[in-house]
Order: C-alpha cells, then structure tokens, then sequence
C-alpha cells in the first residue's frame, strides 16, 4: 500500500495513537498509518471535516465500526479502537501491509488462473464469515482487498449494511462502485449476500483479464450495461469462466452461495496448481536442454574430466572425427557413464584417449599384452637359433668358461669341447663320410 506524508491539515495524534503516514482518502474520510505505545500498527480513519456534521455520514461510519465488530474472521482486519462521539469520529483496525488487488493488477499484470482461484476461495471463505454475521459489505471492489503475506483481506465496511437494508441513500442514488455493484443495488432493491457474491465475480474478472467485466464509461453508462448487458469475460481462463458466468448472473437466486464458491474455487486452485507442476520446464531440464544428433558427442566430449597439462604438452586428440563431420552409427549410440564420462568402447567411434600428468598417454593394457609376447617369443627364436648355430660351429674364441651349456633340447648336458675331444670328433666324421 503506498504511503504519502502528512499533510500540515492533518493531526498528528488522534485518540490514544500518533499518525505517521496518509495510506489513502475515500468518500468518507482519510485513513492514516498510526501506532501505539506498545509499537502496534494500525490503519485509522477518521472522517472528514465537513462532513462530521452530517448525522447521516455519523450513521454510516457507525454502521461500519458496528459491522467490523460483528465479524470475526481471518479474512478481514481486526478492530482495535474506535470513538464514535469524538468531534472527527474515527476508527482503527490492525494494519494489513501489502498491495492492493487493484494495484498489484494495474502494476504487474493479471493473476493466473491458479492465483485468482486461490485469492478468489479465501474471500469466498472471508465472506461465509461476514455474513454469518448477518453483514452484507456491498462495495467488495479490488481496491478493497488487501493482499498480505498471510493472504487477502476485505477492507472498508463503510457501507456495509444489515441484511434486507435498501440501497438508496436518496432516492435514485444507488451506493457502491460502478462496475462492481450487483443489478439489485442498482434498482435499489433488498441486499442479501448474492449481492456480494456479484461483486466477488466482478473482482475476479478483473483479476483475471486487467479489466472490468463490463468495461469503462461513466456511471450512468456502467450501471445500465451491469442491469441490461452479459459481462464480457474474454481473456478468462477456461477454468474459472463458468464459475465466474454464475456469480454475475442478473437474478440472485441463480448465483452460486459463498460456501459453494469456497469448495469450487479450492478445487480450481489445486488442480491448476498440480497442473503448473506438471508441467514446470525445470522438471524436464535433462531431456529439454541436453543435445542431440552431431551435438551429443561434442556435449559427452566437453563434460569429460580434463586434468591439468604440463608446458609444452600436445592436446589429447580427438576421435579422429573432422569439425562439422557427421558422426558414425558406433558415434551416434555412445553411451556414458554416470557424471557424464564416455564409456569405453572398440571401433572407429572410440573417444579420444585422456592424457596423463607427463602428456602421456596412458598404456592400453590389450596392446601391451601382445607386445610383450612377440618380444618374448621373437627372443625365445633368437635364442634358439643362436643355441643351434652354438651346437654345430663350436664355442666362439673366449665362450668357454666351463660353464654347462642347455641345447635345444631339454634335461640334456654336454661337457666342454676340449681339443681332445674336438679331434675325435673330427676323426668319427671323416670315417663316417669317407
């Protein structure tokens, strides 16, 4: 609610609390952010001057401090204080802060429709409340609603009236708000609580669309389309249109009870907020946001963990894949392990190799497997043809260190070739040969 300064005609101390702020002027009076002594806020209105005199303006103010005593609910602002015999009668009720309905539309636009559901049901339950009071308020408007941190309150009874009461100030007056007062305000029939339930779908309308249901023109123009035309409710929700249809029905027996508006609009809110739920786009954030196609494995590449490089370290290569180019099928159904790591896999579509703290690229243990068998078998060949060369030539100048020598085959020794032994060998292969 917007706070003014005070002006230097108004009080500054008015009953038992010190004024600090204007909160806003009606028909009737101006009403002042006031306080205590024990520091307890509350919004006091005091009547005018010129109009202090009237006995008839004394009598509604009466009327609004006796219906605000009647009431006890959670949605409307408790009394506090009141003196209906002071020179400028003045009452007090607890502060609500926060925006008005009017102002928070007029500011940042119109409600959802789970929104006006959930302000609609609370002031449903606020009216039950005021009418079993026996109290008709019959000027519920937007700019009579407060929303507070603790959810909306009905504000300003200064017409509120008992029910059955005529609507006619004078004769061919009618009291209320043009827009939102009901077609038997305006014929200046008896009020009953279908009267505020009228009002209660004109406030919604205009919650929902920005807009009065009826449009705008002067009051003449207002009150012959609220008794003679259909409202227009273009830019209402499909949820909340019917019900809104039946609160502005022109016969009163055809409008929906406050109750029943209590549990429909309940029913609304919750299921348009599951709806809102269902549907929220950071639920599905993973499947929206997460690429796809040639896309998929540039993402997989850039989430993988790269640990820092030494200087002078090459970059890891890639998997062999051009910029641009389209990926292969064994690319295209990679899939990842947990925390975004590309799993192992054969093939051309393998990723790229991760480097180590050195630069190096860490072994694969397969190919290590076969290196070193062909080493060991290549070095077992090697051997064995030296160990046959060994065998039939002799030991080389120096080989002979008296050693046993192993031949190609196993579990057998030979003693050293000595040159006794060289000679008859000698003499056994000529004999045999010659």
């Amino acid at each position: 609610m917007a706070m003014m300064r005070l002006r230097r005609e108004d009080p500054r101390v008015v009953g038992s609390f010190r004024l600090h702020r204007r909160l806003g002027a009606g028909g009737m009076g101006v009403v002042y952010l006031g306080s205590d002594k024990r520091g307890q806020r509350v919004a006091l209105k005091v009547i005018r001057p010129d109009l202090a005199e009237d006995q008839e303006f004394r009598s509604r103010f009466a009327r609004e401090v006796s219906a605000a005593r009647r009431i006890r609910g959670g949605c409307t602002a408790r009394l506090v204080a009141a003196d209906l015999e002071a020179d400028r009668p003045w009452f007090a009720t607890q502060y609500v802060p926060g925006p008005s309905l009017h102002d928070k539309v007029a500011e940042e636009g119109p409600l959802t429709a789970a929104e006006v559901a959930a302000v609609g049901a609370a002031l449903s339950e606020g009216l039950v409340a005021v009418h079993e009071a026996g109290v008709v308020h019959r000027d519920l408007k937007p700019s009579n609603i407060l929303l507070s941190p603790k959810g909306p309150r009905i504000i300003d009874f200064g017409i509120a009236w008992a029910t059955g009461a005529s609507t006619l100030t004078h004769v061919g007056t009618a009291v209320g708000s043009p827009g939102f007062l009901a077609p038997e305000q305006v014929r200046g029939a008896a009020v009953t609580p279908a009267t505020d339930v009228f009002a209660l779908g004109a406030t919604l309308a205009y919650a929902a669309t920005g807009d009065s249901p009826f449009g705008h023109g002067s009051s003449e123009v207002m009150l012959y389309r609220v008794v003679h035309e259909e409202p227009k409710l273009h830019g209402v929700p499909d949820a909340l249109a019917p019900l809104v249809r039946a609160c502005l029905a022109k016969d009163p027996d055809e409008r929906p009870s406050t109750l029943q508006l209590s549990l429909r609009l309940k029913e609304i809110a919750a299921r348009e907020t599951q709806g809102l739920t269902d549907v929220r786009p950071s639920d599905r954030r993973g499947e929206v946001d997460r690429p796809s196609g040639r896309l998929a494995q540039q993402y997989a590449e850039q989430r993988t963990v790269r640990r820092p490089q030494g200087p002078g370290t090459p970059p890891p290569r890639s998997n062999g894949s051009r910029p641009g180019s389209r990926p292969t099928p064994a690319q295209r159904g990679t899939s990842t392990r947990s925390g975004g790591r590309p799993a192992p896999r054969s093939g051309a579509g393998r990723p790229a190799p991760r480097t180590t703290g050195t630069g190096r690229r860490p072994a694969n243990p397969r190919l290590l497997r076969q290196r070193i068998f062909v080493f060991v078998v290549v070095t077992l060949l090697v051997a064995l043809g030296i160990a046959a060369a060994q065998g039939c030539q002799g030991p080389a100048r120096g080989m002979d260190d008296g050693r046993v020598r192993k031949d190609v085959r196993p579990e057998q020794s030979y003693a050293p070739l000595t040159g006794d032994l060289m000679a008859e060998q000698y003499r056994s292969e000529l004999d045999r040969h010659g």
